[in-house]
């Protein structure tokens, strides 16, 4: 949990000095944005339901980054910034666990997250957070 908290901490840093992705953030974001971030994360990479017991699921989450139109510019960069966010947390010296990372930030950036464009109402019910491992997207039930 510490290297998620700092990659989080380090992450929105850099997203909020991003002239293009820190416009996501330009209608004001929970005070604890990082550590509900770090938590999802973990739950996200196979670690304890911290977010789903503390703050909602899947479909909660999705419904919070839905409804914007496409904005594959601000995707990329938004994934730009969580690899300098790696060097920021010292979490890119493993190669393995650098490119792990990545990935799942890649795939829940343009996938995961990108999903529902046209409005949060098409996000349905009862979606579980996605488990990602270290050979990429699991079955695991969460």
């Amino acid at each position: 949990m510490p290297g998620l908290r700092r990659l989080a901490e380090a992450w929105h840093e850099r997203v909020m000095a991003d002239d293009v992705v820190s416009h996501a953030f330009s209608h004001g974001f929970h005070p604890r944005h990082t550590q509900r971030l770090a938590a999802y994360w973990a739950e996200a990479l196979g670690g304890p339901p911290a977010y789903t017991d503390a703050y909602g699921d899947e479909t909660s989450v999705a419904r919070m980054h839905s409804g914007n139109g496409v904005h594959e510019e601000m995707d990329r960069r938004a994934i730009a910034c969580f690899d300098q966010a790696l060097v920021d947390a010292g979490l890119a010296s493993d190669d393995r666990l650098r490119q792990a990372l990545h990935d799942y930030f890649a795939w829940a950036t343009t996938t995961s997250m990108a999903q529902y464009h046209e409005s949060a109402d098409d996000v349905p019910d009862g979606l579980r957070i996605p488990c990602w491992s270290w050979s990429g997207l699991t079955t695991e039930d969460r």
